[in-house]
């Protein structure tokens, strides 16, 4: 084991050996069992008399902490039973900003019918294929250099990968170069704060929005304000005139799942030019699209290059894929690779060639054709559900993407409270107040089925009928 021991000065050698393995065996950083550096080999690392070691073995072995064997060497016999870890006190404080910010979304224990929303179905996902093409990277003849880790805006063969998939399934107008590799959108996002972006700028979101993408944006130190939605999407009429920055979820609002209409899509482009404002483009769930035309993206429609077009494979694949994307004009390609190279250099190499292959081979397409077919059978049934479940007084939101759906209840009723019932009685989901930026928002109910069964969503959504009525 790589041992860490050092010596201040030249007296008491053997004392301070010894205090430093003591601590290290009480600590429990020595675990039961662990073998020892030989003596001599110990004296050589620190440059003294193997006889000096000996000493603070000896003493260590006779206080019952090691047990030495003949021919086999010097094993620790006892540790404490935890750690001490870093000392408590502290003189150091984190900004206030820490105290506000909380994990979303929340662990939910006990889960048994999961209506929680971005999450996929993981047994849809071709693993075998998966398993093929990332065991040939890991390869010792496919691995690269690590010295050399290569470009912070990802690798070649996967920004052209993501270029051809989103221009030809969205539309997008990219090329490999103005794509840079991400672990998600939350990186993204925190990317376009560090090169466009200061501290106190206000940033314009929707309401009811994605937390994720305020916590990002509130950490910074953006001053983050609501604007509402309505059945057309973001209201460009209340938009705050000082806003530097707009981010949207256009083609699927998350969480009640109307597009944006193409007039209020154009407004906002022109608001945007006439304001020189960023539009953050997040192009939520629109792989999984089940019905009317295609919404075509912001980004398509931008004449001025001021759309950045964000993207995640979490949703499509699985969420411990931490790999999303950003399109960005040529204008800021420098700034976003060395905006990417400080904060996190670059992603998992062999995941990203991984894939790029998987893009390439057309396994990505493949999949969501699949998976979409499975997800557009839950939506509908889910869809009927609520309708059936009308005099429990759920509505459903008109959605026709995506894997969630969301249901208002009449005002005043307190959907935290239900949602929290829901959950004693093991179904997971979220109540649709718990979305909004500003106000109390209105109540309802938010129904992922990414990761439920046909099966699971009838008796999941039996039980939350009698939730809602009382009976459970």
């Amino acid at each position: 084991m790589d041992l860490h021991v050092s010596l201040e000065g030249r007296r008491d050698l053997a004392g301070q050996i010894y205090r430093q393995l003591r601590a290290a065996i009480l600590d429990g950083r020595l675990r039961p069992g662990e073998a020892l550096p030989p003596t001599r080999e110990l004296a050589r690392r620190l440059e003294i008399s193997r006889n000096t070691v000996a000493v603070a073995y000896d003493r260590l072995t006779a206080e019952g902490f090691l047990d030495g064997r003949v021919g086999a060497g010097t094993f620790v016999k006892e540790a404490g039973p935890v750690s001490r870890g870093a000392p408590e006190a502290s003189p150091l404080r984190a900004r206030a900003v820490w105290d506000e910010i909380t994990v979303w979304p929340r662990w939910m224990p006990g889960v048994r019918w999961d209506f929680r929303v971005g999450v996929p179905d993981v047994r849809l996902f071709p693993y075998e294929s998966w398993r093929r093409i990332m065991a040939g990277r890991l390869r010792p003849s496919a691995l690269d250099d690590p010295a050399a880790a290569g470009d912070p805006a990802g690798l070649p063969e996967l920004r052209r990968a993501i270029a051809r998939h989103v221009g030809v399934s969205r539309s997008v107008r990219a090329g490999a170069d103005d794509v840079v590799v991400t672990s998600g959108i939350q990186q993204a996002l925190d990317l376009i704060v560090r090169v466009l972006l200061e501290p106190g700028d206000v940033v314009a979101v929707e309401d009811p929005g994605y937390p994720p993408a305020r916590l990002v944006l509130t950490a910074a130190g953006m001053r983050v304000r609501g604007v509402p939605v309505d059945t057309e999407g973001l209201r460009v009429d209340a938009l705050p005139e000082d806003a530097r920055a707009v981010y949207v979820t256009p083609s699927h609002q998350f969480p009640l799942g109307m597009p944006m209409s193409l007039p209020r899509r154009r407004a906002l482009l022109d608001w945007a030019r006439r304001r020189d404002v960023v539009v953050v483009e997040d192009d939520y769930d629109t792989e999984y699209r089940y019905g009317g035309r295609p919404i075509e993206p912001l980004q398509s429609l931008d004449e001025d290059g001021r759309v950045l077009y964000l993207g995640t494979f979490s949703k499509i694949m699985r969420p411990v894929l931490r790999l999303g994307f950003l399109v960005a004009p040529p204008a800021l390609h420098r700034a976003f690779r060395m905006a990417r190279y400080v904060s996190s250099w670059h992603s998992d190499m062999p995941t990203q060639a991984a894939l790029a292959r998987f893009i390439d081979e057309g396994l990505l397409a493949r999949h969501i054709r699949r998976s979409r077919r499975e997800y557009q059978a839950r939506h509908e049934r889910i869809a009927g559900l609520i309708g059936d479940a009308a005099g429990s007084g759920l509505a459903v939101v008109p959605s026709v993407a995506g894997l969630h759906l969301s249901a208002t209840l009449p005002e005043g009723t307190d959907d935290v409270a239900l949602a929290r019932r829901a959950l004693a009685e093991g179904i997971g989901l979220f109540a649709l107040s718990e979305f909004a930026v500003t106000g109390a928002g209105r109540p309802g109910l938010v129904f992922g089925y990414g990761s439920v069964t046909p099966p699971e969503i009838d008796a999941g959504f039996a039980r939350l009928r009698e939730v809602i009525a009382g009976r459970a």
